[in-house]
């Protein structure tokens, strides 16, 4: 009775091919969609110097003008094409969230396995995950690029740091069920050291939880990196960011609108690409989402 299971679980996946993807665009469309936005704004940014203008490059005879063939959303205050310091914006708004978001999830995996596995370390690294977690998220950043100043690598860090206890907590809960599991049992009493157990059976189970967790700790430092940077602290003036564009612009608004609404809006958008793609991933690991057969 145990031998087609069995057979099922050694058949090797299929490609995923264009049937494959149509599948999984009726089944998962959040994914496709949050995917597929997520991508182009990407492929947009880093393309940049391709096609966008210089964003940095200052008129002041072409002072808050209106949208043209030359300036297709306009000029700001200074006389710089918007169109192209919102493409540009999206490469620091990206980079910020994508490395913040990596940054959290390799610091909160690797402390969320130990503290699950080594309970005498778990009770040690919780208390010091809950202490973090009590500071608001925005003032601890604000609070270490008060001390260090500002710059990119800086604004990673800061963001990083208070979303390493929401991943390490998460991580933490799923390496508690797996460890009481059967096979890990097993492979522990059939004499595996503890690194292959961790990465032969600990490690993927926590992937499908951590990867939902990081596409939910980019949108909010994405989020976060505007917010800093609209008050002053984020991106230096002279980097071209969404956050800092909305900030110079503001007084402006009734007078050229798009100077606000263009990198809002882009903002917007690729929240909503982020929080799509997350939504789509917790219904595809979830197994009680999937339709019966």
């Amino acid at each position: 009775m145990t031998l087609p299971s069995a057979t099922l679980e050694t058949t090797p996946a299929a490609p995923l091919g264009l049937s494959g993807l149509a599948r999984l665009a009726r089944r998962h469309p959040l994914v496709v969609i949050g995917g597929g936005l997520l991508a182009l704004l990407i492929v947009m940014a880093l393309a940049a110097p391709l096609y966008a203008g210089d964003p940095v490059n200052m008129d002041p005879f072409k002072r808050l003008q209106p949208p043209s063939a030359q300036m297709w959303f306009g000029s700001d205050n200074l006389g710089r094409d918007v169109l192209a310091r919102t493409i540009f914006g999206a490469r620091i708004s990206l980079l910020v969230g994508l490395l913040s978001a990596a940054s959290a999830a390799v610091a909160g995996l690797l402390i969320g396995i130990l503290a699950g596995y080594n309970r005498r370390f778990d009770s040690i690294v919780m208390r010091l995950m809950d202490g973090l977690m009590s500071i608001p998220t925005i003032l601890l950043a604000i609070a270490l690029i008060s001390l260090t100043g500002p710059g990119i690598s800086i604004l990673i860090v800061a963001i990083a740091i208070p979303e390493i206890p929401s991943v390490t907590r998460l991580v933490r809960s799923v390496v508690l069920s797996v460890r009481e599991r059967p096979y890990v049992e097993a492979a522990i009493c059939g004499g595996a050291r503890l690194p292959k157990v961790l990465w032969r059976h600990i490690l993927p189970s926590t992937m499908p939880a951590l990867m939902v967790q990081s596409a939910s700790v980019c949108a909010g430092a994405i989020l976060t990196e505007a917010g800093l940077s609209f008050l002053g602290i984020g991106v230096p003036p002279e980097i071209p960011s969404w956050g800092n564009m909305i900030a110079s612009s503001r007084l402006y608004l009734g007078v050229a609108p798009l100077t606000v609404f263009a990198p809002g809006i882009c903002l917007a958008v690729t929240v909503l690409a982020v929080n799509l793609l997350g939504d789509g991933l917790r219904d595809l690991f979830d197994p009680r989402a999937k339709p019966r057969r």
